[in-house]
């Protein structure tokens, strides 16, 4: 028997349209998953690989979780779900997490429509058996100085992984999350881009390199399957030493 074999699931990655959700995305499908993603852009065809963005045999739909509307009012086009991995996230550089309008933004992005969407799909998933993987962040286990509203709901998502596992796991669900550490994606470009920042960064990490989405997917394979079993409330960090 194969633990990571998913055929016949049907697994949701909200935020799976571009970096660790997409690269989480791919890795259910190439084992076996139907997978379905939400993306903020009118459809699948406005992405491009370049941006870290494959959506070649995902079921794209549009949801802009900075909406609480729009989470309560989306029609999913499916009426079972197995496996639901909540990667949305926002960031706002140059100090625009000081400003109150930003500090907002953040937040909603980050911390309640997670809670909006676990809601959301609470029923389907409690009929599965299935299991609801929060991507947090590193950043909950450090100060990140000049991004306050982008730590205080990574923190916060830490946080509601562990409530949310004790509440629900009499439901049948359980709930894990995953902490990445320094990831090559679209949000990290601003150290990613600068050679400078990009050599200290990488001179933190003990594995000397940067995580990649298919790092990150590895462990959320591992949290959505039966070679969890008896795992609950805990967020998994996965940042190559970053934080020892």
């Amino acid at each position: 028997m194969n633990e990571l074999d998913f055929g016949g699931k049907q697994v949701l990655v909200v935020g799976g349209s571009s970096g660790i959700g997409n690269g989480i995305a791919q890795a259910f499908r190439t084992r076996g998953a139907r997978v379905h993603v939400c993306g903020t852009r009118a459809s699948a065809k406005d992405y491009s690989p370049e941006e870290g963005s494959h959506l070649d045999g995902l079921d794209y739909a549009r949801l802009d979780v900075s909406d609480p509307q729009a989470i309560e009012n989306f029609k999913p086009s499916f009426d079972r779900l197995d496996v639901l991995v909540l990667a949305q996230g926002a960031v706002i550089y140059r100090r625009g997490e000081f400003e109150m309008d930003g500090f907002r933004k953040v937040l909603e992005v980050n911390l309640m429509s997670l809670m909006a969407c676990a809601g959301k799909f609470h029923g389907m998933l409690s009929t599965a058996n299935g299991s609801l993987i929060i991507v947090s962040s590193t950043a909950a286990y450090h100060s990140t100085k000049g991004n306050p509203a982008y730590n205080a709901s990574k923190t916060g998502a830490m946080g509601l992984t562990r409530t949310l596992g004790q509440a629900w796991a009499e439901d049948g669900i359980r709930v894990n999350g995953i902490a990445p550490g320094l990831v090559d994606t679209k949000m990290t470009r601003v150290t990613t881009s600068n050679p400078k920042r990009l050599e200290g960064a990488i001179g933190r990490i003990p594995l000397k390199r940067l995580g990649t989405p298919d790092d990150m997917a590895g462990a959320a394979l591992f949290l959505a399957s039966p070679l969890s079993s008896y795992i609950v409330g805990q967020t998994l960090i996965v940042d190559g030493g970053l934080i020892l």
